[in-house]
């Protein structure tokens, strides 16, 4: 892996290319929670390839590559949210009770999608350091002291707008 980060400090497409797959998925991820929706998130996903390549010969140490890179997702997923904001306005409205059920597997189906929009519509109620901290933590499997690292901020601090995060969760949950 380091030779191919070599590589790709210096300006080889294909080494950098390789690296990106590697860690796709996960980018993917974090976009798709953060913007809502596959489109969007492939768009994000992009962005994320080109300014990582852009700034790969910024990259310091090696064994934080993936961290560089989610911290780069996350950047672009707000720049995108940001620059949606200003360019149109999202109906969130979704008739779920007018949705046609046709058999028992359309039910669980619909169920299922009422179960995501309404996780993913508390999620992006959250402030925007909490709903970092639980993608990373969640949708993306890492550890607390690993999301203290990729978001430079104290272990403690971190283990707190968690616990904050999965309060308000809970609450909401709790309401509705």
């Amino acid at each position: 892996m380091k030779a191919l980060i070599k590589k790709a400090q210096n300006s080889d497409e294909k080494a950098f290319t390789k690296i990106f797959e590697k860690y796709e998925s996960d980018l993917y991820k974090v976009a798709y929670v953060y913007v809502g929706n596959q489109d969007a998130a492939l768009d994000v996903l992009q962005e994320t390839a080109y300014r990582s390549f852009k700034s790969i010969k910024n990259l310091k140490e090696n064994q934080y590559l993936k961290t560089w890179l989610i911290k780069i997702a996350i950047n672009c997923s707000l720049d995108f949210i940001r620059a949606q904001k200003k360019n149109q306005i999202i109906d969130k409205d979704i008739d779920i009770e007018n949705m046609a059920l046709v058999s028992e597997d359309t039910e669980d189906f619909t169920d299922n999608i009422v179960r995501k929009i309404t996780l993913d519509d508390l999620i992006h109620q959250l402030e925007p350091i909490e709903k970092t901290v639980i993608i990373l933590r969640f949708y993306n499997d890492l550890t607390i002291k690993q999301v203290s690292e990729i978001l430079e901020m104290p272990l403690g601090t971190v283990k707190t707008t968690l616990y904050r995060a999965l309060k308000k969760l809970r609450n909401d949950i709790m309401e509705g």
